[in-house]
């Protein structure tokens, strides 16, 4: 695809949906509010926790899960999920294992055809699903569509720089929901891949853990690189395995992505890798937060599904098992570093 078929193509102002409801009041969803409301549209948040809806509504600010920043007033809350459901396009940004319950929160309440857009990157425990697989069976009657890329909350609701994927079944479906996120800070690329664009968001969660834990071990930025370049060659591996197209394994959605969240401790993943890597257990880190860190969940699902299907995964595997098992952080390395000489590709 040229650029010019990829994100900046225009069709009529009357295709852009006027009224956008966001399904989750966490930090990402507020910024994608703010992305919304810049855009021109009338945002509705809805939001589980009453003080979130409270502050936004009375001091436009979500001071639980991004403070500091302005909300446009444009951003209403509520915490009647049905009144974000009225809206003619849903972002559901719920974290991914929460996803299959909050979805069936909408059934019934939207139009057949209605865009949602799932903001949530990982793959469901137990059922080995892809969210637009989730929800496919929770609400048929949706249009299924896949936002993705490197972009922190922070950065997208301060309205610095970010571009990232939109996916759907095909580019011309995407394209009104693109528009009417589109700004001049805010640049989506179409893509017609569902299943590269959620893969790339899903198991680099996981390997953002490693690289933390590179971080946290003092083992420097050569290592961190090269664990990096390991890592999308994994991801690669699993990517293709399930269907993923070239030029998405290499775009926003997954190279992007990966380098983001494998190179900030802005990341909640990478920072926890750093914790771990510092002597600290996951249990210890994950009770101070608030927020979730998908790769934890994302781990022993990504290693499950790689080993039915063959696919070589040894840093996933090491994360895994540090997570799940407990494994000594430095034997992992150490079998890692002592893997048999090959070629590199």
């Amino acid at each position: 695809m040229t650029d010019e078929d990829e994100g900046s193509g225009k069709t009529g102002m009357a295709d852009r949906p006027g009224r956008i409801g966001v399904v989750g009041g966490g930090a990402w969803g507020t910024a994608l509010a703010t992305v919304a409301a810049r855009g021109g549209a009338e945002v509705t948040l809805w939001a589980r926790e009453p003080e979130v809806v409270d502050a936004v509504n009375r001091d436009h600010e979500n001071a639980m899960f991004l403070p500091g920043i302005a909300l446009d007033p444009a951003i209403s809350a509520t915490g009647d999920i049905a009144e974000a459901a009225s809206c003619p396009a849903i972002l559901l940004v719920s974290p991914a294992q929460a996803l299959r319950t909050v979805a069936a929160g909408l059934s019934g309440a939207l139009e057949p055809g209605t865009p949602v857009v799932i903001c949530a990157k990982g793959i469901e425990q137990g059922t080995s699903m892809l969210m637009s697989e989730v929800l496919a069976e929770v609400l048929p009657e949706a249009e299924p569509m896949v936002l993705s890329g490197p972009s922190f909350a922070d950065d997208v609701a301060r309205g610095l720089p970010t571009a990232v994927t939109l996916a759907a079944g095909s580019v011309e479906r995407a394209r009104p929901m693109a528009e009417a996120l589109a700004g001049q800070t805010f640049r989506p690329y179409l893509s017609d891949d569902l299943v590269g664009t959620q893969i790339g968001g899903a198991v680099k969660n996981v390997l953002a853990i490693a690289c933390g834990i590179v971080d946290g071990r003092r083992l420097g930025t050569s290592a961190r690189a090269a664990l990096t370049t390991r890592a999308f060659a994994e991801l690669s591996r699993f990517g293709r395995a399930l269907g993923a197209r070239t030029e998405t394994l290499t775009g926003l959605a997954v190279l992007g992505d990966l380098i983001l969240t494998c190179s900030s401790p802005q990341s909640r993943n990478m920072s926890l890798g750093m914790a771990l890597g510092e002597g600290r257990t996951a249990e210890e880190v994950l009770a101070g937060r608030r927020s979730v860190s998908e790769g934890v969940y994302t781990a022993a699902v990504v290693v499950e599904m790689a080993r039915q299907r063959g696919i070589e995964m040894p840093i996933a595997e090491a994360v895994h098992q540090i997570l799940s098992a407990n494994r000594d952080i430095g034997e992992a390395i150490e079998t890692l570093i002592q893997r048999p000489l090959r070629s590199e590709g």
